[in-house]
């Protein structure tokens, strides 16, 4: 069943929204979302423009515009930190707004060869500390 756009964390830029993540920038077909818990140290989110859209459902030309976007934001994360891998994740069970975690695993790090913690609630940083984060990803872009 999907979410009507009224209660879409993403289409009404909730207070909930603001608390989980930071916007960068607007992309191709989608925006940029920084997420404020940092287990996975640049780990970000890229929300498609449009609400309600699954990716089986998208054109061609959307589903590769959204694409796109999806691999800029992994290669500007790539270059930013060189993560020893980056896993890709779409999941949509509660919010019916097409998205992509894109989360970077370093060998060290947490959670590297097991599976993705949606919000471990272990690493919260301080605003400069997202800031430069988020400058380094930007530069990238």
């Amino acid at each position: 069943m999907k979410t009507p756009a009224s209660e879409c964390l993403y289409c009404q830029n909730s207070e909930l929204l603001h608390q989980l993540m930071i916007k960068i920038c607007d992309l191709e077909v989608s925006q940029l979302f920084l997420f404020k818990e940092q287990s996975y140290h640049g780990r970000c989110n890229v929300v498609y423009k449009d609400h309600g859209v699954d990716f089986q459902e998208l054109n061609e030309e959307q589903r590769n515009a959204f694409m796109r976007d999806v691999a800029v934001v992994g290669k500007a994360i790539q270059e930013a930190f060189n993560p020893d891998k980056i896993n890709y994740g779409a999941y949509a069970d509660t919010i019916s707004h097409l998205h992509f975690h894109v989360v970077p695993k370093y060998k060290d790090g947490y959670g590297f060869g097991g599976v993705f913690e949606m919000n471990p609630q272990k690493v919260t940083l301080t605003d400069a500390e997202y800031a430069d984060i988020i400058k380094k990803i930007e530069e990238k872009l």
